[in-house]
């Protein structure tokens, strides 16, 4: 997306003219940025998570809460998939972004399941996907092991 619009910028710099295509193409872009950072997000620990409030309560409080995110997280891209697959296939319209170029909508659309999809898989990794990606720093600093 960042570089279809340093194209269209340096194209308007070098010619003094707008490329009609550059701006609606890096929008059909967006959808796909949004959905699959989701993923990558969640399968490296950086999703917005709460933490501290599990090592507040009891271990078995806080084993149960990590059973409910997972399910949780299992529920959304179980939907994902299956109401995405539907907004893929009813998708029906096709975008003209230029006058030679035309993408369909269903492009756009497929992202949706996709991501869901993804999200499933990463789900097999179960509780490593809920520690923080330095988890096995804030054990060190605890344990003495590293200074604080």
């Amino acid at each position: 997306m960042l570089s279809i619009s340093f194209v269209g910028f340096f194209y308007m710099v070098v010619t003094s003219e707008a490329l009609s295509w550059t701006y609606s193409l890096a929008r059909l872009f967006i959808p796909w940025i949004g959905m699959l950072s989701i993923t990558v997000a969640f399968h490296d620990g950086e999703h917005v998570a709460m933490n501290m409030m599990s090592r507040m309560v009891p271990e078995a409080v806080a084993a149960a809460m990590r059973y409910a995110v997972l399910a949780s997280v299992a529920i959304f891209a179980a939907l994902l998939l299956w109401f995405g697959w539907y907004f893929f296939e009813s998708t029906a319209q096709y975008y003209m972004v230029s006058d030679q170029i035309q993408i369909h909508a269903r492009w756009v659309a497929v992202c949706v399941p996709l991501s869901g999809a993804i999200l499933l898989v990463h789900l097999v990794k179960g509780f490593g996907l809920l520690d923080p990606p330095d988890a096995e720093l804030y054990g060190a600093v605890e344990n003495g092991a590293v200074d604080k």
